[in-house]
């Protein structure tokens, strides 16, 4: 029907309840006025009482007939002022009262800044959450350092026999300064699994049969390897490589590169580790978790 003055905002209507401090009177007071005692429900020991009878109201006053005890329980409804808002009441909303369009009809962000927030559901405190996109994904993901790559700067020999330490005495990166080229380690300052790789090219001096073991050392000793045995014409090249996956304390572990050779003729110097080309290289990086 017409009505004049503005369009009223949509409103959720539901009586509101008083619950009152029940002492050794007749005299209490009112949360909201009223115009007489027929715009309340008074229960009192969950027993309704009759207006204008048992109590009287006026504005914010409230009389009673007779007086009350403080073990007393007594309430009252205001049936005269239904409380409107323009929200619903709280718990009111559930799926079926919500359309699709309410998410679908959005526009959709093809990116996220580390302040826009999200909305997720708190089990722990059965609740609604706020977060950001930075604490959303805090923990997730990462980067694969400490990450370092070294190589030699000049041939090394390596001797019949003989247990030697590979000379990786150049940097080519080394991202958290976890590589000693001094003496010749990796020492990770982050606990974690270390994915390592090795590889090698070696050169005969001589034509020989020869064995060697490509070896990866942890804190002295040997955790991983591989070996072989070839013979190798003198000036001619031959490639070892060799990966592994270790575990890290980040405090005090450390790793190094040895190989051992062996001459079946018994003689001393057999072979060199090419240095000074992309060949020969020592390797790592911290794997994501």
């Amino acid at each position: 029907m017409p009505f004049i003055g503005n369009q009223p905002a949509e409103a959720y209507s539901s009586f509101q309840k008083q619950d009152f401090t029940t002492s050794a009177t007749t005299s209490y007071t009112l949360d909201h006025p009223v115009s007489n005692g027929n715009e309340i429900a008074l229960f009192i020991n969950f027993v309704r009482q009759e207006p204008t009878t048992a109590y009287s109201a006026s504005g914010t006053s409230l009389t009673l007939t007779s007086a009350t005890t403080s073990s007393d329980d007594m309430y009252c409804v205001y049936l005269g002022k239904a409380v409107q808002t323009v929200n619903p009441p709280n718990s009111s909303v559930g799926n079926s009262q919500l359309d699709v369009s309410a998410i679908n009809s959005q526009t959709a962000e093809t990116s996220i800044a580390g302040g826009d927030e999200v909305l997720i559901y708190d089990t722990s405190a059965s609740a609604l959450r706020k977060m950001t996109r930075t604490n959303f994904v805090s923990g997730i993901g990462g980067t694969n350092t400490p990450a370092f790559m070294s190589q030699i700067s000049a041939n090394q020999s390596i001797s019949h026999d003989t247990v030697t330490k590979i000379n990786f005495n150049t940097k080519i990166f080394d991202t958290d300064t976890n590589f000693d080229t001094t003496n010749k380690r990796f020492t990770p300052t982050t606990s974690g699994k270390y994915f390592l790789s090795c590889n090698i090219s070696l050169t005969g001096t001589n034509n020989r049969d020869y064995f060697y073991a490509l070896s990866f050392y942890k804190n002295g000793s040997e955790v991983f390897g591989i070996q072989t045995g070839d013979e190798l014409t003198q000036g001619t090249d031959f490639g070892m490589s060799t990966n592994c996956v270790v575990d890290a304390n980040g405090s005090s572990d450390y790793f190094e590169m040895y190989i051992y050779s062996y001459d079946y003729s018994g003689s001393g110097s057999i072979s060199l580790i090419k240095g000074t080309q992309p060949r020969t290289f020592f390797h790592g990086y911290k794997i994501i978790e």
